[in-house]
This record gives structure tokens, sequence and C-alpha cells, in this order.
């Protein structure tokens, strides 16, 4: 059995900001949701949340035997989080200023389990972050990091909604589990709902991807005359900028997520006549490279 304050500490150590563990059990009030969700149309082309749907709410198909499954999430806040000047048409989701959070993400969650190995030898893991078949958002939820917000994503008290998380699966039972937070959540606020310009946000907490600003830009196709991107070029903050939590959250201290150039220098002009090679040495380690400084440019031209 492992002792949650040595998981504490090592997860700590390696540079999360929140840490909780809970077992690795089927999630099936979650499961159903989803379900529901899913049949409703929501997801519209994002064909990778139709599979491995099974496994994404039970933690303990996707590693052999699996006892417990950690959850750790980190800030990412940063001065860009807070929004941009108005009529800005170059807008750039602040996460994906730094670099691909994916791969750092990894790396942090292998640095915590092989010193959780140190201690424990037997131990068998699988590090997960959102590009992975498991519910995260559900687990960080019952490992008590804060409570689903308005906006679909996970708010917590301290550090808001601008947060990546990442879980490790493992083998082992922990001492101490944690539980969903109380006395906490978004009350009476609607914020986010209404900084949407195209009605994303659901009654249920849920979003409709195909009026998403972050899905056009990235995952598919953009539609002008659908959706306002209302500026955005790759991904958006509407949503998050506006909540009172992420308004009073610090901003992110570890400097693997610090951005690697400024957004605000760059205007319509200088993305258009921006050569491949350019984006490469400026935005080749983010995740921007998901879309391409043509599908980016496109973007530009469909506003």
């Amino acid at each position: 059995m492992i002792s949650r304050k040595i998981i504490t500490n090592i997860v700590q150590e390696a540079g999360f900001d929140i840490v909780g563990v809970v077992r690795a059990e089927h999630l099936a009030e979650e499961h159903n949701r989803f379900n529901k969700w899913m049949l409703e149309g929501n997801a519209s082309t994002l064909d990778y949340l139709k599979r491995n749907i099974e496994k994404r709410f039970d933690a303990s198909v996707l590693v052999e035997g699996a006892k417990s499954v950690i959850v750790c999430a980190i800030s990412y806040l940063s001065p860009y989080s807070r929004g941009y000047a108005e009529g800005c048409r170059t807008k750039v989701a602040s996460y994906a200023l730094a670099r691909d959070y994916h791969m750092t993400i990894k790396e942090m969650l292998n640095e915590v389990a092989e010193r959780l190995k140190e201690h424990y030898p037997t131990l068998r893991f699988r590090a997960f972050t959102d590009s992975a078949p498991l519910a995260e958002k559900s687990y960080a939820v019952r490992a008590g990091l804060g409570w689903i917000g308005r906006n679909s994503l996970v708010v917590t008290p301290k550090h808001g909604s601008m947060l990546h998380l990442g879980e490790l699966v493992i083998n082992e039972e922990v001492d101490e589990y944690d539980t969903p937070l109380s006395g906490v959540g978004c009350g009476e606020c609607r914020r986010c709902v209404e900084a949407c310009p195209n009605g994303t946000i659901l009654d249920n907490r849920t979003i409709d991807t195909r009026r998403c600003i972050s899905c056009r830009t990235i995952e598919r196709e953009t539609d002008s005359g659908n959706i306002d991107l209302d500026g955005w070029i790759f991904g958006c903050d509407a949503c998050q900028t506006v909540c009172p939590y992420n308004m009073k959250a610090p901003l992110h201290t570890n400097r693997k997520f610090d951005p690697l150039y400024d957004p605000t220098t760059l205007d319509t002009e200088a993305w258009l006549a921006m050569t491949e090679e350019e984006f490469q040495a400026m935005a080749g380690t983010t995740a921007m490279t998901r879309a391409g400084i043509a599908r980016i440019q496109k973007n530009i031209e469909a506003e």
C-alpha cells in the first residue's frame, strides 16, 4: 500500500500544483451522461471521442491490476490568459503559447512514477493526458480537485480552470483516498455562458462542439457562415477569461509553461505573411503545430 503523503510530496516536487487520489473504478453516472451527450450529436466531428468509450470511464481496464488513479493538475495561466485588447483579430488560446503540454505533462508524470518506484519497486503504471482514453475531468472531480463549471471545464478554488490535467493509473492501493469537494461551485454565475459568441455552452454544463470556436479553429474546417470566430485563430479562452475564479487565480509558476512568444506583437498581416519555416521556428514545439500555419491563415481569412 502506497502512502498518500509520499505521493503528495513527489507530485509537488515534480512541479504540479494540485493532486488527488481515487480508486480505479467505473464511473457509471459520468459514463451515462457522456453517452447521452454523444447521442445528442454534441461531439460533431470529434470522432476520437467515439472510440474506447467503455475504457474511458473505467481506469481499471486500462492497466492490468489497476487499483488507484493519481490525478495531477498544473496551472498555465499567464498574462495572455487575462484576455486580448478589444478588436484584436489574431487571438491565440493561452495554453498554446507554451511548449505542447502533452509532452511536458507526460514527462512530469513519468518522473513522478519513477520516483514512486524508488519507494515501491513493484509499482506498475500508465500515464495519461487528454490525448488518451481516460475521462480525466470526471476523475479529477472525484479526486476533489474541483468541480465541473458551467463551461464544462474543471474549476478549482485556487487556480481556476486554466489547468492541465494528467493521471497515473497504478496497480497499488493508497492508504488514503480523496472525496469530491463540497461547499464550492459556480453559484448563479453565468459569465462564461454569456461570453461565448455562439451559444456553445449548454445548460447541463457541457458544450455543443458544432458551435465551439476552439473546435472550429483546430479540429475541423472553419465555416465562417455558421460561426463567429471572434478574432480567435487557434483555440479560444472566451469562456475562461471571464470566470471569477480565473480572474483572481495566481499566474502559473512552473517555467515549463512559460509562453514562447508574444502573440500581441503579431497582426493579421504578420500571420498571413508567415512561412512554414518561420512558423516552426517560433511555435514548432507548441500545440499550434496541430493546425499548422496554413490552417491558421485560413482561420484568419475566414474572419
